[in-house]
Parts: structure tokens; sequence; C-alpha cells
């Protein structure tokens, strides 16, 4: 499957899952709304509390991986991304993906010190598609 395919499937998915590394090296994974911004297969942005466990998590070790799919009638897909994961608070990048709604999380607006980005920068990936699967990397 080519990679125009691959981000135009993650940018149809509702639901993204993020996985991160706790403090004795175990994975959390957690569903998490899909990226507020999608830059190729690259980068992706996500909304999050500053306070949040997650945050606390890739401070300690930014060793990443999100995975969307998608379950048919007859047909299951899946993209799995392998990559660091930012931690993010300055104004420019809040701005940059804040949405109005925002405000029933965050009271204090854009500038609430309890939202901050999630960057995900991938390096590879895995899809899955019909009991196959393929490998890539991204540059």
């Amino acid at each position: 499957m080519n990679s125009k395919l691959i981000e135009k499937f993650i940018k149809k998915q509702k639901v993204s899952f993020v996985t991160s590394i706790d403090n004795e090296n175990f994975p959390n994974v957690k569903a998490m709304l899909k990226p507020r911004k999608i830059v190729g297969l690259k980068e992706f942005y996500f909304s999050t509390n500053t306070s949040s466990m997650r945050v606390t998590h890739y401070k300690n070790n930014p060793n990443a991986s999100i995975y969307f799919y998608h379950k048919g009638l007859f047909k299951y897909q899946g993209v799995m991304l392998i990559g660091k994961m930012e931690v993010l608070t300055d104004q420019e990048t809040k701005t940059m993906i804040w949405k109005k709604f925002d405000t029933i999380f965050y009271k204090q607006g854009v500038t609430d010190p309890d939202y901050c980005v999630l960057k995900f920068t991938a390096t590879s990936g895995r899809y899955y598609c019909d009991l196959k699967t393929e490998s890539f990397e991204i540059k």
C-alpha cells in the first residue's frame, strides 16, 4: 500500500490509540480522539491535559506508537506507527490546533496551563489488511 493511501485511511478514523512507556518500562495504551493535525505520515498533533499521566510518561521516555484501525463487515485494516512523542506547551502550537469547543475541557481557553499538545513524529510503520502485513520506513 502506498503512503498516500495509508494517510487517507488514517484521516478517516475517528479514534486513535497512543502508547507510552511508564516508569517501570511497561507499555500503556490509551484511546484518544483522532489527531488535530496530520502532516503526511510523519507528524501527528494531539491535544491533552498537561497534568495527565501520559504527559509525564512522554517527558520521561519519548518512545511511542500510535495505532489506527477500521473493522468492516469482512475486512479489518490497521496501521501502527512508531516514533517519538514530544510535549509542546508553546503558545503558537497550542493555538494552531485549538478548537472552540476545547473550552469544555480547558476553562481558561487556549492559554490554560493544563492544555498542551502532543506531537508524534513517526519513523516507521506497519500496515495490516486481509491477513497481510507490510512494514515501511518514514523519511
